[in-house]
């Protein structure tokens, strides 16, 4: 089969795109706070979809289309979910609901024509999902979504959620069951956690979703132990108001657990039960005690889905908690079953986002903010104002070009909506509000963090950047936030206000000075030390910088792919970084590896491949190597012993179904084999295991002759090698 040779434009523009939807993922699980709005994370999602779809070779293996999103964290122990939980499909409109419901109708009757499919529909709440497992009837385990295959343990914040049965009851309750829900604020609770947080002084929440991720992802258990721990010592005034103000925050984060609900809307792993219709799952967990939407309707037919979809249109204020739109469901299990899925989200589901509120507020101000590459983003400071359930100050307004377009004046009566119900979009001016004292906004020329000229990076580029990439306060305070995040190295205590102060100080030059970092330099800081207690000699490291220092001792023994991520190169997240490692082996390989050589790891492309050259071809980009290496840090792939290993060697390529496995089990399996699990197909690829549904992998390997096996094949690979599979090589296209 030959291929459709790719544009170079199209090429930029899938990595121009993959980069965007990375970054708004990164922001938004990694960090609880999404810069992008749903409706332009969709938008640029579908449009990767459309390119991919006209031009299958670009979708790589880490490519966002093949991934749920989303990273396990290790602030908690990490728990492996026992069905991978998967993400949901979005449409925006009548037209695009109905077009989906066809489509489904379509798979159905190809499945079994005398099926006449119902649906479930219910309230897609905005807050975070969970899973949690019974044995027993009893909760043993309680974790976030993470990436959908690992999740952070959250058990012990459970114990201060009501809502969450800690142990089933009724009849027939299963040996084991697995159940995945969302725990949300209910809306009183969520403005009065965030008055509360003003009261403080505290940032508030920007929609219940951040303030249920920030409440349920709270270290209790650490909060509990540092308070006995001042109890022993609460002998002294001293003592004795450390404890009053370690108390004081150990309540505030219990309430805002008990605040916390949950709703449990589906089942992932079930022992001892047949359940037959997805509305029949529901009638038994609210049986065995747990929270099920009393909102839930079977409807019969496309009619019906659509005017529940429209009745909560018009009602959605009328819930008790915030609601995002509407989930629609294939009722019959067997028929989802056979519905099947995609990388990413089952078939069977959709769901469908209600149109923002509109609101209009007053632009007091325009600003910029200066991110992490040295883009310059202008964003709008507002008067406060309710929409959508939550009090909005501030917007992005993307570019100058942006502002522009919009037409909007410093001084404007301005139309605000949340996009999406999540991020809040200045959409243009009440023109005939205008008084004539309203004044344009000015891109500034140069940064506002270092004084430097602002520059396009190329011809043609829209967005402005500071090029002071290696000194600019602003891309500092970003990257050092970037090496800590959950995607990178994942250190607790380095957060902005750490960040901050290190910079501050002149505690660090740049992110390679972290791993160089003792007590005594922390120490010349106030924001990192407390004055001696009764008994200590001297000012002692507060709690947080104790727990920073360790975070980035255990950092430095962090997986290669994790360094990787954490050097804030271009285009690079995890499932490239993992791909590099894997191939590469060291970061001093991939330093010297020439662009086309690094273009054909995983198939990431020229302008990764170009990327990651000019990356390391900067005189301190490399210095902050050397400084890391200096530091500690593992700069190498951990060495894994594949001698006895019958794949060892192998580059190994799955795409399809395998009976008997799920994506993340066979290429666990072919890792655990010795093989390294490559995304995309190559010259370089030893072997192609194609399952049910193999597309244009498939493609890709009868094109460049790479030999094919199926099911049997792949079984006899992990048991006696790549001979053994060759016997049962397949010739798919015939």
């Amino acid at each position: 089969m030959s291929e459709v040779l790719v544009p170079q434009v199209a090429r930029k523009r899938w990595a121009a795109l993959a980069d965007a939807v990375n970054e708004a993922r990164s922001a938004y699980y990694d960090r609880d706070a999404p810069r992008l709005s749903d409706i332009e994370y969709d938008l640029l999602f579908n449009e990767l979809l459309a390119l991919e779809s006209t031009y299958p070779q670009l979708q790589t293996g880490d490519s966002p289309t093949v991934s749920v999103g989303g990273q396990a964290s290790t602030m908690f122990t990490p728990v492996e979910h026992l069905v991978r939980m998967l993400s949901l499909d979005n449409v925006f409109d009548t037209e695009e609901l109905d077009s989906w419901l066809e489509r489904a109708q379509r798979g159905i009757g190809s499945i079994a024509s005398e099926a006449t499919p119902s649906f479930l529909c219910e309230l897609k709440i905005d807050g975070l999902a969970v899973d949690a497992v019974y044995r027993d009837g009893r909760l043993v385990s309680l974790a976030t979504r993470g990436d959908g295959r690992v999740g952070e343990d959250v058990t012990h914040n459970a114990t201060f959620i009501d809502s969450i049965p800690k142990v089933l009851t009724g009849k027939h309750v299963p040996p084991l069951l697995e159940v995945r829900g969302e725990v949300f604020f209910p809306v009183v609770a969520f403005d009065q956690l965030n008055a509360e947080q003003l009261d403080l002084g505290l940032t508030p929440f920007a929609n219940p979703r951040n303030a249920a991720a920030g409440s349920l992802r709270q270290r209790v258990d650490r909060r509990q132990e540092e308070c006995e721990q001042a109890r022993a010592s609460a002998t002294t005034d001293r003592g004795k108001a450390k404890l009053a103000r370690l108390s004081a925050e150990l309540d505030r984060a219990i309430a805002r657990l008990a605040g916390l609900e949950l709703t449990v809307h589906g089942i992932g792993a079930v022992d001892g039960v047949r359940i037959e219709r997805q509305s029949e799952a529901y009638a038994l967990m609210g049986g065995w005690g747990l929270p099920v939407s009393k909102r839930a309707e079977v409807r019969p037919d496309s009619a019906g889905v659509k005017a529940y979809v429209d009745y909560y249109g018009e009602h959605r204020h009328d819930v008790e908690h915030e609601i995002d739109g509407v989930v629609v469901k294939v009722d019959d299990i067997g028929l989802q079953a056979a519905l099947g899925e995609t990388s990413r989200a089952p078939r069977w589901a959709i769901a469908y986002k209600y149109p923002p509120e509109v609101v209009r507020t007053r632009l007091l101000d325009i600003q910029v903010n200066v991110g992490r590459t040295g883009r310059v983003t202008p964003f709008a400071v507002m008067e406060p104002v309710l929409v959508a359930g939550s009090t909005v100050s501030m917007a992005t307004l993307h570019n100058a070009f942006e502002v522009e377009r919009k037409g909007v004046l410093i001084g404007d009566l301005v139309f605000l909506r949340k996009a999406g119900d999540v991020i809040p979009e200045v959409l243009g001016p009440v023109r005939e509000e205008r008084t004539g004292k309203e004044r344009p906004f000015v891109m500034p020329t140069h940064c506002p963090d270092c004084g430097m000229e602002l520059r396009p990076e190329k011809e043609g580029d829209k967005d402005l950047r500071c090029p002071n990439a290696r000194s600019c306060p602003a891309q500092l305070r970003e990257r050092l936030a970037h090496v800590a995040s959950r995607s990178a190295l994942d250190i607790e205590g380095l957060g902005e206000k750490a960040a901050r102060a290190l910079l501050a100080g002149g505690i660090v030059a740049d992110e390679g000075d972290l791993f160089l970092l003792t007590e005594q330099d922390l120490l010349r800081s106030p924001f990192f030390r407390r004055d001696a207690a009764k008994g200590e000699s001297g000012p002692q490291l507060t709690e947080n910088a104790r727990t920073m220092l360790e975070q980035l001792t255990i950092a430095k023994e962090k997986p290669l792919w994790r360094v990787i991520v954490a050097l804030s190169i271009r285009h690079i997240g995890p499932p490239t970084a993992r791909d590099l490692a894997d191939a590469l082996g060291s970061v001093d390989v991939m330093a010297q590896a020439s662009v086309d050589d690094l273009a054909e790891v995983g198939g990431i492309g020229a302008t990764t491949g170009e990327a990651i050259a000019a990356w390391f071809a900067v005189d301190w980009h490399r210095e902050v190597i050397e400084k890391w290496r200096r530091g500690g840090v593992r700069l190498e792939q951990a060495q894994v012993q594949t001698g006895n290993l019958p794949a060892a060697g192998l580059t190994v390529v799955i795409t399809g179904s395998l009976e008997g496995f799920t994506r993340e089990s066979a290429a666990e399996a072919a890792t655990n084999a010795g093989a390294k699990v490559a995304g995309s197909v190559s010259k370089k690829t030893d072997l192609v295991v194609a399952g049910d549904s193999a597309g244009s992998k498939l493609d890709r390997a009868l094109a460049l002759n790479v030999p094919v096996v199926g099911l049997e094949g792949f079984n006899a690979l992990l048991v006696g090698g790549l001979d053994a599979a060759l016997e049962h090589r397949t010739d798919p296209s015939g």
